[in-house]
């Protein structure tokens, strides 16, 4: 069995969860979530305890077992917690200002970069150099910091650019050239 998939799912108190078919809804004090599950993937909600269990034990079912699990739990904690990501740019002249519900951002291009959220995303700005990215569904959190991120990646040689928060970048070395190569 899939360890993952086995765990049950604690609902919390204000969060409620409606199963339809293989339509799952959660609803909570931060918003609203619906996602279709796999139709072979089996849900059961008992006293607060959501759980997912699986019909053989071939290998799609395994693999959907975990994944299913994983999407609901995010799902419940999404509606109740909320999700985030922080980003940083670094750099001379590397800023960002926020600009009505969106960002404009200064990366080293001629011109500013202009960032518009989707929707259930907010931006929140610290200083001129971070960025907070907030909303309930964490798949899409995630998308919008990477898409973020690969406006300017971070630089292995100089390290500028845009990196999360608790992203360690990796460095190389410069020319041997500039430093005084032995002969």
């Amino acid at each position: 069995m899939s360890r993952i998939g086995r765990k049950p799912i604690e609902v919390p108190k204000t969060v409620q969860v409606t199963i339809k078919d293989n339509l799952v809804t959660t609803k909570g004090p931060l918003g609203e979530l619906v996602r279709q599950i796999h139709p072979e993937m089996k849900l059961a909600l008992e006293q607060g305890v959501l759980s997912v269990s699986r019909p053989t034990d071939g290998i799609s079912h395994r693999s959907l077992h975990g994944l299913t699990r994983s999407l609901l739990a995010n799902m419940v904690e999404g509606v109740s917690k909320g999700f985030q990501r922080k980003l940083e740019l670094s750099g001379v002249g590397y800023r960002v200002q926020k600009a009505g519900d969106g960002l404009t951002m200064q990366v080293g291009f001629t011109h500013p970069v202009e960032v518009k959220p989707p929707v259930g995303i907010t931006f929140a700005v610290e200083g001129t150099t971070k960025i907070t990215i907030s909303g309930i569904d964490k798949e899409v959190v995630g998308e919008t910091a990477a898409r973020i991120r690969g406006v300017r990646p971070p630089n292995p040689y100089s390290g500028k650019g845009v990196k999360y928060s608790d992203e360690q970048v990796r460095r190389k070395a410069g020319k041997a050239g500039k430093i005084g190569a032995k002969r």
